[in-house]
């Protein structure tokens, strides 16, 4: 088959996805949002994109009004989010009998409520698209914008929820991840989405392959530039620093029942202490490792017998860092409590802590509490978590300075390292994902800490309680990692950070509102030009 007869056999493809109607309309936009979500960790089937998004543009161009492009744009981020994000309901199953009735919310409202988010953007689009006669290359510029933008406006908004973005499916790709390292990770969901959607724009009056093409070709020079950019680039290692990363696999089941909780602990001071233990300098324990109420202050004498049993595996002029709840008396002297990360040394003083900044909803704390039923509580809070106040450097003995990040921390692009003062060296994150157990979300989460590495141009250590535990270089290169579900501790060494600070990590996303204005002013002067004006 010719180039030219390919192009007419797609034009017939697209003409019936363009004549659908009704629900058989919605049926393919959310399947074709279901087929965009297996792009994502951990199956980063990412040809599937090449589908995905023309069905999305030619299923927008069949409609003629803005209801259905809102319809159809809610049915893709719902078909997209409810797969994508099915492991959100397996933390209910801790404790289903409390929390049966968030079970709907979890596998279908929340996807509802996110899918607002796509189903406003594409009313936007197709407003735009008819108003300005949009079409060809124009049409697919058009549609990259507006996703962008809305996974952007889901990022930030109502707390922000930035996981799963497009990009993210590249991080096993690691030549055209390297883009991040300027555009930041919404930067690259634009280039993925323009470059998946640009078939859709082959399709018209003469059927032509070239746009399709021209999008590989920028496929091509990204992931050459990527190439170049880490050709060499081995990154040595800090001398003198061995981390010990302990991932002790325990069941969120079990986590914290009153008779295993010594036990638990008992068994991360063994895992610790194994052989080898002389050779490191540094242990690390994920989040809320220590069952127990830690404080900041060394004068506290309630919490001596705990501090002492956990500091007898605290390496000689090294630390160990760890993850527990702190108590502390607010202002009104009522209690307040923290998720928060310590460090404490051989001699006993803790010598550095940090208190989680950015909280779960529904999880570490409940919005609106005043508008919910009394009685109601957090999934993985008895009482409401405070909020700390914000990214700073943690000074550790015989380490350079981290960035700390406690769970979901993590996912926020730009938001990783404190802006003032000298940059820290590495980032470190202390992360619990025992509560979705063997699903996508581990995988997913492990896939975003690769992204922040690239970002910001520093290494990531990451302490998972059942995985994905390890340790990722500058370049997103995972220099080794423990598997999920698995329990067992990982010696490894501390990357160098990147030579150069990575113009993300300088200018934040300034440099995608560039590029998003500059691709907006182009799609508008074409639209003038075809205008005549």
């Amino acid at each position: 088959m010719t180039a030219t007869g390919a192009a007419f056999r797609l034009a017939t493809l697209a003409g019936w996805f363009i004549n659908a109607r009704g629900g058989k309309r919605l049926g393919l936009a959310a399947l074709a949002g279901a087929l965009a979500t297996l792009s994502l960790p951990p199956a980063h089937a990412l040809p599937l994109l090449w589908f995905a998004f023309p069905v999305l543009a030619w299923l927008l161009r069949g409609s003629d009004r803005w209801r259905s492009d809102f319809a159809i744009g809610l049915a893709f981020a719902v078909g997209h989010h409810v797969p994508g994000l099915y492991w959100i309901s397996a933390a209910l199953f801790t404790d289903i009998g409390r929390f049966w009735f968030m079970l709907p919310f979890a596998l279908v409202g929340l996807p509802a409520l996110l899918g607002l988010f796509l189903g406003v953007g594409t009313a936007v689009y197709g407003w735009a698209r008819r108003r300005f006669g949009l079409s060809g290359w124009a049409e697919a510029v058009a549609l990259a914008l507006t996703w962008v933008a809305v996974e952007y406006a889901r990022g930030h908004l109502l707390t922000g929820f930035p996981w799963n973005l497009i990009g993210y499916g590249w991080t096993p790709v690691l030549p055209v991840l390297q883009i991040t390292s300027v555009t930041g990770i919404y930067g690259l969901s634009l280039l993925t989405v323009l470059i998946a959607v640009l078939p859709a724009a082959g399709v018209g009056a003469r059927p032509s392959w070239r746009p399709a093409l021209a999008g590989l070709a920028v496929l091509a020079l990204v992931a050459g530039w990527g190439g170049w950019r880490m050709a060499g680039q081995g990154l040595d290692d800090v001398p003198g620093v061995t981390l010990r990363i302990v991932q002790p696999n325990i069941p969120q089941a079990l986590k914290w029942k009153e008779d295993a909780k010594l036990d638990n602990l008992r068994r991360l001071i063994t895992m610790s202490g194994a052989e080898g233990w002389d050779r490191v300098t540094h242990v690390v324990w994920p989040e809320t490792a220590v069952p127990y109420f830690l404080s900041s202050s060394n004068d506290d004498t309630d919490q001596l017998p705990l501090t002492r049993m956990l500091t007898q595996i605290a390496p000689p002029g090294g630390a160990l860092i760890t993850g527990a709840n702190r108590l502390a008396t607010g202002p009104d002297g009522n209690y307040v409590y923290f998720n928060s990360l310590f460090a404490l040394t051989q001699g006993g003083q803790v010598v550095a802590s940090f208190d989680k900044f950015h909280l779960v909803p529904f999880g570490e704390y409940l919005p609106l509490r005043s508008l919910l039923p009394k009685g109601m509580k957090a999934v993985a809070a008895g009482a409401d978590f405070s909020a700390g106040p914000g990214p700073r450097p943690l000074l550790l003995p015989g380490v350079p300075a981290a960035s700390p990040l406690i769970c979901y921390e993590v996912i926020f692009p730009g938001a990783v390292m404190p802006r003032d003062g000298e940059r820290p060296h590495w980032l470190l994150n202390l992360t619990n994902d025992a509560w979705y157990g063997q699903t996508a979300g581990p995988h997913q989460h492990f896939a975003i800490t690769i992204v922040r590495a690239v970002e910001e141009g520093v290494p990531l250590v990451r302490a998972a309680n059942t995985g994905i535990s390890g340790v990722v270089d500058a370049y997103g290169r995972v220099r080794g990692a423990l598997p999920l579900g698995d329990s067992g501790n990982l010696d490894i060494s501390l990357p160098q950070r990147a030579v150069f600070v990575p113009l993300y990590a300088d200018y934040g996303d300034m440099i995608l509102g560039l590029m998003w204005l500059s691709l907006l002013l182009a799609v508008v002067w074409n639209s003038w030009r075809r205008q005549g004006l």
